[in-house]
């Protein structure tokens, strides 16, 4: 069986359905049998739901130890009031009772419906359930992958194996998102488990970097969620030295690692989009800084106009240069080289500020494959960045236009 979350050192599983969903399973549980370095990142929508600030609230006054992450799909806890705040609270504390730990020990995750009441009896009802049945056997953390999902068509699971100080160390993946994607931290989830020795703060600062590069450079439809949210425990089990320092190589591997697991959830998130008929990469190259190329190709990616016309076919490349115009990053327009094509093959339409011929009909062949690439060289400095998004379609809009009805 292919490997999966479970197969990380000290980490158990289960994944149960309560009747918040009717055809899925709806709840999950993520627990580290012994405390673990805990880091978080979290929307910036100023909407917040009630699990964030439980979960934000928790890593601080644990000092960024946890061990167990509880979320619930269904119902996103948000715009709930004070049933809730409640509600949100109870998950943590049911959670910790039925595992013996200290309330500030666990995490929680709500991905749904926003505005609709929780179903409180429901959900703690399903912890009880799921406690017992924890278990290291990859079915398990398959079952907690699925029971994650919304309008997701296939859960999304990752898992590699690397070495530090000759230790094997594991590290896994599930994440949830479908639509209302366009994380700004930061409906997305995703939560990442390994049995590497780090101490919470690099921990912290890894994960914070390293979603600025992979989650935050995803969009499906440019909505930032009330709920996003990226949790990562690292439990020490794999017996590595413990990394605590920034110029340790260790930790240089580490987030290598952790950065390539997070691109493979973030491109599965993206690969789902609601709607979508094609999977587009935007590379923005020679900017003067990192910051620059990401904030160009992240609103490239966001453009409505440049969705819709890859879901037509249409090289209408005119959007994609006023879409990087638009963001807000100077650059020299009569330098810039555009690209559009495959993976297999760009064609540029525009070098330094002047159209170039090429085959229409060719290129309008071309748009027609599910993978996508469009490429803006800057010619001004050394830094790149590159986002991931899909096309804008009519099944898009028919989703959500009854969404809830």
């Amino acid at each position: 069986m292919i490997k999966n979350i479970t197969n990380v050192r000290g980490i158990e599983c289960w994944g149960a359905h309560t009747g918040v969903k009717s055809l899925r399973r709806d709840l999950a549980l993520i627990y580290s049998t012994v405390p673990a370095s805990a880091a978080g990142v979290f929307t910036r929508n100023q909407v917040v739901a009630e699990p964030v600030k439980v979960s934000k609230r928790n890593i601080k006054s644990s000092k960024g130890i946890a061990q167990a992450i509880i979320v619930n799909a269904g119902n996103a806890n948000a715009c709930t009031g004070e049933q809730g705040r409640l509600a949100a609270e109870a998950m943590a504390a049911t959670t910790a009772e039925a595992l013996k730990l200290k309330n500030e020990y666990v995490l929680v995750a709500s991905t749904g419906i926003i505005g609709e009441p929780f179903p409180t009896d429901d959900v703690l009802a399903g912890i009880k359930e799921v406690v017992p049945k924890l278990s290291n056997k990859s079915s398990a953390g398959s079952f907690a992958a699925n029971a994650i999902l919304t309008t997701d068509t296939f859960a999304k699971e990752g898992f590699l194996e690397f070495e530090l100080d000759d230790c094997e160390v594991n590290m896994g993946g599930i994440a949830k998102g479908s639509g209302m994607i366009h994380p700004n931290m930061g409906t997305m989830l995703a939560f990442i488990a390994t049995d590497a020795a780090i101490i919470p703060d690099l921990l912290q600062n890894a994960l914070q970097e390293i979603v600025d590069r992979t989650f935050n450079m995803i969009t499906v439809d440019g909505d930032t969620s009330t709920n996003d949210t990226v949790l990562v425990l690292a439990n020490g089990k794999a017996k590595n030295s413990l990394i605590k320092d920034k110029k340790d190589p260790n930790f240089t591997i580490f987030k290598q690692k952790l950065e390539e697991l997070m691109e493979h959830l973030a491109k599965l998130i993206v690969s789902d989009g609601e709607g979508a008929s094609k999977f587009i990469t935007y590379k923005v190259m020679h900017a003067n800084n990192e910051q620059h190329a990401r904030t160009i190709a992240r609103a490239i990616s966001s453009s409505s106009l440049v969705k819709t016309a890859m879901y037509g076919r249409d090289p209408n490349w005119g959007r994609i240069v006023s879409a990087a115009g638009n963001a807000g990053v100077p650059f020299d327009y009569t330098q810039i080289k555009l690209s559009i094509g495959t993976e297999e093959k760009v064609v540029a339409v525009l070098d330094n500020g002047h159209p170039l011929e090429y085959d229409k009909r060719q290129m309008k062949k071309m748009l027609r494959e599910p993978h996508l690439v469009i490429e803006l060289d800057l010619k001004q400095g050394e830094k790149t960045a590159t986002a991931w998004g899909t096309d804008l379609t009519t099944d898009y809009v028919l989703f959500n236009s009854v969404y809830t009805t």
